[in-house]
């Protein structure tokens, strides 16, 4: 079970910061240089490719060299598997607060408004 997590730990470790998401948001755009990527950012370029190394580890990234240009994009798969995860806490959730609602109506007397009659 453990080893199964690996993976998810990892991507939500890379979603868990900001630098990282806005790559990402570019990237939704389409790949592009890690050049361009680093531009508008507040950072060396040793960072921001440290950012890309924890993008591509976390299978959210994929880059690629030809030449001396080094290009990324973006790998939707790994975003999948992050939102299923919490797409199945969310029914959970749901369904638990379905529960809630329907004891709390039967504690009401089934009284639909909230109010004594």
């Amino acid at each position: 079970m453990l080893n199964q997590s690996e993976p998810l730990d990892r991507v939500f470790h890379a979603l868990a910061d900001p630098t990282r998401r806005a790559l990402l948001e570019r990237l939704s755009l389409g790949s592009t240089s890690v050049s361009e990527l680093a531009r508008p950012l507040p950072m060396s370029l040793p960072a921001v490719l440290q950012h890309i190394q924890v993008l591509e580890t976390a299978g959210l990234v994929r880059s690629a060299k030809v030449g001396r240009t080094r290009s990324c994009a973006l790998q939707a798969e790994a975003l999948r598997q992050a939102d299923g995860w919490i797409q199945a806490r969310r029914r959970e959730w749901e369904a638990r607060l379905d529960r809630l609602g329907d004891y709390l109506e039967t504690l009401n007397g089934g009284n639909s408004d909230g109010q004594s009659e």
